[in-house]
């Protein structure tokens, strides 16, 4: 099992662009699916930045959008857990 990161995956990816290293986020998300036992291989990752939400610290956040290679739809929960705001 993966170590335990009280910051959510979104979140860490959001700082990586604030801070200009956006070149390391498709690694970071790589890792994470190898932590959740999927072969980062088989998916394409895009990143979307995008207006924080109301209320929020942050003035963007970068939604993290996976597609499955092989055309199979990518699981809604792994999706989900992806994109979880802490």
């Amino acid at each position: 099992m993966g170590r335990l990161n009280p910051f959510s995956l979104q979140m860490q990816i959001t700082r990586m662009f604030d801070q200009g290293q956006s070149f390391f986020a498709t690694t970071k998300v790589q890792e994470w699916l190898k932590e959740h036992n999927h072969n980062p291989l088989d998916y394409d990752i895009i990143f979307h930045q995008k207006p924080a939400p109301p209320g929020s610290k942050e003035v963007m956040v970068v939604e993290i959008e996976l597609h499955r290679k092989d055309g199979q739809p990518v699981d809604p929960w792994l999706q989900e857990q992806a994109n979880l705001q802490a």
